[in-house]
């Protein structure tokens, strides 16, 4: 019995309205308007204090475009003058009321977002460090960003966290802790 013969594409067909496909690519590309790109450099990280042996991370909850409260690491840009690990000591005091000493550095994390009006590419350096003094709180938040802050178990952090990059920076901090998550 006779193989039979390997199907062979027939001719491409125009799309149906008649316009090449590299032509209406071309010509959305043109009606799409390319946003400027930024650069921004933050720092932040997890302050952390241990009370009956259980270490506990200062967090602070942001609403998110939708309006739903997200937990989330504190940090933010850094300032002129400053290095990272200046910035995110007093980003943490900022956004959480607790005054905090760097142990050492847990990472560093880039992502992109759209903003209204750019793209953006951001690098935020993260740290952990070991709360000295304050009381958990968002009323010393310059910019009002955070909402609340609480402090959260560093074994509950995997679950509470809304970013998976931050998770990663929590996971970081419970091995570097000895924690089992």
């Amino acid at each position: 019995m006779p193989t039979p013969p390997v199907p062979r594409p027939g001719p491409v067909p125009m799309p149906p309205t008649g316009v090449p496909a590299r032509q209406r690519r071309e010509t959305a590309a043109h009606r799409t308007p390319h946003l400027p790109v930024s650069n921004e450099t933050s720092a932040g990280g997890i302050a952390v204090r241990v009370e009956d042996g259980i270490a506990y991370a200062a967090c602070i909850g942001r609403r998110n475009r939708a309006g739903r409260l997200e937990w989330c690491l504190p940090k933010g840009h850094i300032e002129e003058g400053e290095t990272p690990e200046i910035a995110a000591v007093r980003e943490v005091a900022e956004e959480t009321g607790i005054d905090a000493e760097i142990i050492q550095p847990l990472g560093v994390i880039d992502y992109w977002f759209t903003g209204d009006d750019r793209r953006v590419h951001k690098v935020v350096h993260h740290y952990l460090l070991e709360a000295r003094a304050g009381i958990i709180t968002t009323d010393k938040d310059p910019d009002h960003e955070a909402e609340v802050a609480r402090w959260i178990a560093v074994a509950d952090l995997m679950r509470e966290l809304a970013y998976p990059n931050e998770r990663k920076m929590a996971q970081a901090a419970a091995r570097l802790l000895a924690i089992a998550p």
